[in-house]
């Protein structure tokens, strides 16, 4: 029998779930009122999920709970009346379980914890799965006859789908004990890195020798883990002066520090750092201390590197790549930081058989991303059957999904497969899945639950073995709320979200995808273009492209169709909007800007003027007098990314 705890600080409330599960066969193991008697209920009766409200009585709320059960690697599941906004995201971020709004049925609170029970289990197995691979992965880097650099590289690249980072530094030591230092990777591509030792380290942050030395002998001990989020950030870099020139070189927001060494060892401690604020968190502790073994093992026995003087065995300026993890992501362009993060989301998801939902705009690659799974995992041999179900007629969507026998229907001449039949021991993408009538919702549901469809006219179900990939630019949380969208389904589909950004936010990438177009599209039309000139490409950055890389694209055909030189010069951006480039200016007796409005121009001007970096001396958190954490949380508040 499964145990509930109940936290909600209405009685009436309280008492009526309780009913309700209790009948439904769960055992409730309390009914709390606040995060200190929910704290103490959950060490006493081991419940096996919680069942929250986020406003409860006490300084702290359910969010704030929430963060504790992650951190506990507990399930959870939100319900209340309020799910907007800010506090919509705040809540997502704590990575529940599901979400119930008040007022509720019966059948949905079932159904949600229904749900959130088979994607906590799929979550548990997955993570297991993945933590052995990883312990293995380890233990094959120890027993590699490669140089230490190489080691430590390979270290780096599969710690990354775990515990992300910007940066992992490598505390080392001598020998003889007396010295210490260190090796970072910077990482700059999906399996790309700069390393950097000591002689990178100073060209990087422009620190001499002398003073670099004093550093190390300097580093305070670290004795346990710990991580470092947001404002805790600013104190650590004042206690630890290596962390302090790292993290304003870079404008790192999080760290994660784990201490590894043992006798006479070399590692001394693994140093994460993200550009993001809390990023770290307790699950990454547990995670790193169940491997300890293995990661403080990774370098004995290196026999052809005994000392790390010579650490380095590659040119300073060249990325380094592990040689074995490359990846084809179906021709995916992109290296910005929102775009690793997809790719890491596919490195990871690909080998297992969850079922996965794609996000994004209209014309992000929502399908490339679906293709790049299904290549990459065990599938990738059998069928990948992509549907449109925005494109299918209302009444051949069943038939089309699930086939249908001869005479069915009128006009069913003849047995037809249908497009779950053809995907077998496959994968089946199907996209814009937010125009699904809802009782074909109904029956895919039952098809993610038992693996079995039923042919129209059919005599009985058919099993099938396949992979469930779908995608839709819909909000689905507003789809849920106005009865268009099954709220059971969404949290089948939900269990591995990926979220491509739209073009907006990874300008980056744009001259990557710009090079990637001209090349296919001078080949295809067979002319000599071979690039884009810097004013064009100023142009095009300052575009907000609505249409994001699919219009991307058929402008840059477009141009390549229209150039008569081998560069392209000019650029006709249509008028948008949303366009910076063709914003009007403000006419005299226009509207005033708000106090926001300002603060926002003067911070995007501060940091065109310093290059964007935040941190350090010539950063725009020091010419604007602000601690860099104020102005992180400023930049949040006003949404400048």
């Amino acid at each position: 029998m499964k145990k509930i705890l109940i936290v909600e600080d209405e009685s009436l409330v309280g008492h009526h779930l309780k009913l309700i599960l209790i009948s439904a066969g769960y055992k409730v193991t309390g009914i709390s009122e606040s995060v200190g008697e929910a704290l103490t209920s959950i060490d006493e009766q081991k419940p096996d999920l919680v069942l929250l409200d986020i406003h409860l009585k006490g300084a702290l709320n359910g969010i704030d709970l929430a963060r504790k059960l992650t951190e506990k690697n507990m399930a959870f599941v939100y319900l209340s009346a309020n799910f907007q906004g800010a506090l919509l995201e705040e809540a997502k971020s704590t990575m529940p379980f599901g979400f119930i709004i008040k007022p509720f049925r019966e059948d949905d609170l079932l159904t949600t914890l229904d749900v959130a029970f088979y994607r906590y289990q799929n979550s548990l197995e997955s993570s297991r799965q993945q933590e052995m691979e990883l312990n293995q992965k380890l233990k094959e880097i120890r027993d590699h006859e490669g140089d230490r650099m190489q080691k430590l590289l390979r270290i780096a690249d599969n710690l990354q789908a775990y515990i992300p980072f910007d940066y992992l530094n490598f505390i080392l030591k001598t020998t003889n004990n007396t010295t210490v230092t260190s090796i970072g990777f910077l990482r700059i591509g999906f399996n790309e890195y700069q390393a950097l030792g000591e002689q990178e380290l100073m060209n990087v942050t422009g620190t001499d020798g002398n003073s670099l030395k004093n550093i190390y002998s300097s580093l305070p001990a670290t004795n346990k883990a710990q991580y470092i989020n947001s404002e805790e950030l600013d104190l650590l870099c004042n206690q630890n002066p290596l962390s302090k020139i790292i993290t304003d070189t870079y404008d790192f927001e999080s760290a994660l520090f784990f201490p590894v060494s043992q006798a006479n060892s070399t590692l001394v401690r693994y140093e994460f750092y993200s550009r993001r604020g809390n990023t770290y968190g307790q699950q990454h502790v547990a995670l790193l201390s169940r491997l300890l073994n293995a990661l403080g093992s990774v370098l004995e026995g290196d026999r052809q590197n005994p000392d790390i003087s010579n650490l380095i065995s590659y040119p300073a300026n060249e990325p380094v790549l592990p040689k074995e993890r490359l990846r084809d992501f179906d021709g995916i362009v992109g290296q910005s930081r929102p775009m690793l993060t997809v790719l890491d989301h596919i490195n990871t998801i690909s080998p297992l058989d969850t079922s996965v939902l794609i996000l994004g705009e209209s014309g992000t690659g929502k399908e490339r991303v679906a293709k790049s799974i299904h290549s990459l995992s065990g599938r990738a041999n059998k069928p990948l059957v992509v549907v449109n179900c925005a494109s299918l007629p209302a009444n051949l969507i069943e038939s089309e999904l699930f086939g249908h026998e001869r005479g069915a229907f009128t006009g069913a001449l003849e047995k037809r497969t249908g497009k779950f039949e053809m995907a077998d021991g496959g994968t089946i993408f199907l996209d814009e899945i937010g125009e699904l009538p809802i009782d074909l919702q109904v029956k895919l549901l039952r098809v993610l639950q038992e693996q079995e469809i039923e042919r129209l006219g059919g005599k009985g179900p058919i099993k099938i073995n396949v992979r469930i990939i779908a995608a839709t630019n819909r909000d689905l949380e507003k789809e849920m709320e106005e009865g268009r969208f099954r709220l059971d389904l969404y949290y089948r589909l939900f269990v591995f979200p990926i979220i491509i950004p739209s073009l907006r936010e990874r300008i980056d990438d744009i001259p990557a995808l710009s090079n990637h177009f001209i090349s296919y599209y001078s080949k295809k039309y067979r002319k000599a273009i071979n690039g884009i000139s810097a004013g064009a490409m100023a142009q095009m950055l300052d575009y907000s492209w609505p249409g994001n890389v699919r219009e991307l694209e058929h402008f840059i055909e477009r141009t390549i169709l229209l150039s008569k030189t081998p560069i392209i010069e000019q650029v006709l951006l249509p008028k948008y909007p949303g366009s910076k480039a063709t914003e009007p200016e403000v006419e005299v007796g226009a509207r005033m800007k708000t106090i926001d409005e300002n603060e926002r121009d003067y911070i995007i001007t501060v940091l065109k003027s310093c290059n964007g970096r935040i941190r350090g001396a010539s950063g725009a958190a020091a010419v604007m007098g602000l601690p860099p954490t104020t102005l992180h949380s400023k930049m949040k508040r006003l949404g400048i990314k």
